[in-house]
């Protein structure tokens, strides 16, 4: 079974957050207030923070998009009671919204800040996916559109998915998974500086793969042993 991966090239990437952006609209996420953004309310299950170092007049700003690790060895998986988030034989970390209880363990547990509290319900009106025209020209996502992620209740955790949904279509349709040509998650698709790379980290062959051979590359926090399948090449 492959095992899938991210690769993030910091070189490349311009902070433009086209990929937060993406992701919102892939996975129904709702857009938060002013409210939340001042009480850290807001969901992201993916984010883009800059990191500065040194002081004027050297300063230097890192710009750091950060999707869910994905780790091999998920802290999250182990402190949750309910058993609401697992690991799929392919790697990806998921959430079973249905058995989350709320207790929030997991966001505890996270060294990465990568889950996110639902403080409300997402109201119909104004979270919904809007009808697509029907003349709207979509040949250019692919042969995998956008699914409409259901809306989630008040009081459980969210969280990247490596959009799960377009690599197990793709697998039923015979569709080919991972960077250049294949099917990919939405932040890789909707990356102008194409600084994402997926695929799966076993094949030799894979673009992953011959970039993780080929370049210098980083985890974060990789004292923590997670071993995330979210990697960095550095600038």
């Amino acid at each position: 079974m492959a095992k899938w991966g991210m690769i993030i090239d910091l070189d490349k990437c311009v902070g433009c957050q086209a990929c937060s952006l993406a992701c919102k609209s892939e996975n129904n996420v709702p857009h938060g207030s002013p409210h939340e953004w001042k009480r850290h309310q807001d969901l992201y299950w993916h984010k883009v923070i800059a990191v500065t170092e040194g002081e004027y007049p050297t300063v230097n700003t890192q710009i750091i998009p950060m999707p869910c690790m994905h780790c091999e060895h998920p802290p999250c998986v182990n402190v949750c009671p309910a058993k609401a988030t697992y690991q799929r034989g392919d790697g990806i970390v998921m959430q079973n919204f249905r058995r989350c209880i709320g207790c929030r363990y997991c966001i505890i547990a996270c060294p990465y800040g990568s889950r996110n509290f639902n403080f409300k319900d997402q109201a119909d009106e104004e979270y919904d996916r809007p009808d697509l025209p029907p003349d709207l020209d979509l040949s250019y996502v692919g042969h995998i559109g956008p699914w409409p992620y259901p809306r989630r209740t008040r009081g459980v955790v969210e969280k990247c998915t490596y959009c799960f949904h377009r690599i197990d279509q793709a697998l039923e349709k015979g569709v080919d998974i991972g960077s250049p040509d294949g099917v990919v998650p939405a932040c890789v698709e909707a990356c102008p500086a194409e600084a994402r790379f997926f695929g799966d980290l076993d094949d030799p062959e894979s673009e992953v793969s011959r970039l993780l051979a080929t370049r210098n590359s980083f985890k974060l926090r990789e004292e923590m042993s997670t071993h995330p399948k979210t990697i960095y090449l550095p600038r």
